[in-house]
């Protein structure tokens, strides 16, 4: 299902394009950025190295303030932070970012700890949630400028997006209100907010925002993310998911979607683990209940490389590498209405977009992709 026109999204050229477009909106001088997540690990750390990795390619000095990868339950992928071109890697010491540990609490202690070390620089690109005491230190400083990452949609849509979730399946609770006071600050503080898709530019225009505030900073798949000739080589139809186990990411709709479907020979395998009580005993009990469905954990390319279908029915997700990764692997994909890359997906040849929380669409259109009635060409 790959696309091998140069310009087609995830192409050779279309990733050059993309750099080039990163590149272009960063700020100029010293930069500093902040996250909480570890440098290359999972969606926000994958987020930040692209930031980084576009400065590294401007050469400009950059310093980094970041997550350490000891707190982190797995290594990252990318190379190791000796061979990039920072000047300053300051990482928080190890912090379970655990069940017991709400992302409110989380945030205000990294965000704390690193407004206490901002090392001198002309900009401060912080990330949406932990961003506030970093701001008003740069400030303080005599920064240029302060530039927020919203790594989401407008936090006032997630909020409503995780409402809708969690009425469907009130397996646990969302992590969006604990946040959406300090959003709303660093929101008002911000020079420049960064957007990674259209889809989460559109929700900041409809809360209000001029437009010449928001820059959007597009994402790419790791380029290791390529065609590989064993799709499908197990006989079986495998469905893959790769993300964090949640109700907001649609994981209980989808689980519920494969169970309505009585073919034996499809697998749905989750790639990811859990953060509460109520998931880990939601896809247990589905585990336990239906044979086809497994959790795993670790590298998710050797299942992509397989996979005949990537699902990702998010409530809200500002971009999503999983299934983004997907495309760039030849694998066809059916996100949400609510996924910020589905500006890839080109309608019933690579990928579907339905509308989300929808569990009558969703398992008709894997029994559509079962049948070969889409994606088969």
């Amino acid at each position: 299902m790959s696309d091998s026109r140069p310009d087609a999204p995830l192409g050779v050229r279309w990733r050059v394009q993309r750099a080039r477009a990163q590149e272009a909106v960063l700020p100029r001088g010293r930069v500093l950025v902040s996250c909480a997540a570890p440098l290359g690990v999972g969606g926000l750390g994958r987020h930040l190295s692209e930031i980084v990795d576009a400065l590294d390619r401007r050469k400009q000095t950059t310093a980094c303030i970041c997550g350490s990868t000891r707190a982190s339950p797995a290594a990252s992928p990318r190379r190791p932070l000796r061979e990039r071109a920072l000047s300053a890697v300051l990482a928080l010491p190890p912090i379970r970012l655990a069940a017991t540990r709400d992302a409110r609490e989380v945030n205000v202690e990294f965000d704390a700890y690193a407004a206490q070390r901002l090392p001198a620089a002309d900009h401060l690109v912080g990330f949406n949630g932990s961003s506030v005491a970093q701001f008003h230190a740069a400030r303080q400083a005599h920064f240029k400028s302060i530039s927020l990452i919203a790594a989401n949609s407008h936090l006032r849509r997630v909020v409503r997006q995780h409402a809708k979730a969690y009425r469907q399946y009130p397996l646990e609770g969302s992590w969006a209100p604990l946040l959406l006071e300090r959003n709303l600050i660093e929101y008002a503080q911000a020079d420049r907010i960064y957007v990674a898709s259209r889809y989460a530019r559109e929700s900041f225009i409809e809360e209000g925002f001029p437009d010449q505030v928001l820059s959007e900073f597009p994402l790419t798949p790791d380029p290791r993310y390529e065609p590989d000739g064993a799709r499908g080589a197990s006989g079986r139809f495998d469905i893959v998911y790769v993300g964090s186990l949640s109700v907001a990411k649609g994981v209980p709709l989808l689980i519920d979607a494969v169970r309505r479907l009585p073919y034996a020979d499809m697998r749905l395998v989750l790639i990811g683990g859990w953060r509460s009580r109520g998931m880990r005993r939601f896809i247990q009990r589905a585990c336990a209940g239906d044979r086809r469905i497994s959790n795993g954990h670790g590298d998710p390319l050797p299942h992509l490389r397989t996979a005949r279908l990537c699902v990702h029915a998010a409530y809200e997700d500002g971009f999503a590498y999983a299934p983004a990764e997907a495309l760039a692997c030849g694998v066809p994909v059916i996100v949400s209405a609510d996924t910020g890359m589905k500006d890839l997906i080109d309608p019933d040849r690579n990928g579907l977009i339905l509308p989300t929380g929808d569990l009558s669409a969703l398992t008709e259109a894997i029994e559509a992709a079962y049948r070969g009635e889409i994606f088969s060409g």
